[in-house]
């Protein structure tokens, strides 16, 4: 791949008021910007769906077991009074 067809280049191109091109810029962009890093990450998150859908589920049955714990200290105390 070219460096001019590369994803993560970027260039601008200023015109003068009469329509002459005043500068061309090309930023190699060695540090990607937020939105772009943001495009990236949905685009190879389809490749992580399985574990995504692990870990998703992971989180949910640790919330419920905090939940549950939680409901269980609870009733005991009510019980006490």
């Amino acid at each position: 791949m070219s460096d001019i067809q590369s994803e993560t280049e970027r260039t601008a191109v200023e015109f003068d008021i009469d329509g002459s091109v005043k500068s061309i810029v090309v930023d190699d962009a060695g540090s990607m910007g937020d939105v772009q890093a943001g495009i990236e990450f949905i685009y190879h998150m389809r490749e992580h769906l399985l574990d995504i859908g692990v870990a998703t589920l992971y989180g949910i049955v640790v919330y419920a077991t905090i939940l549950w714990i939680r409901c269980i200290f609870e009733n005991r105390t009510k019980k006490r009074k």
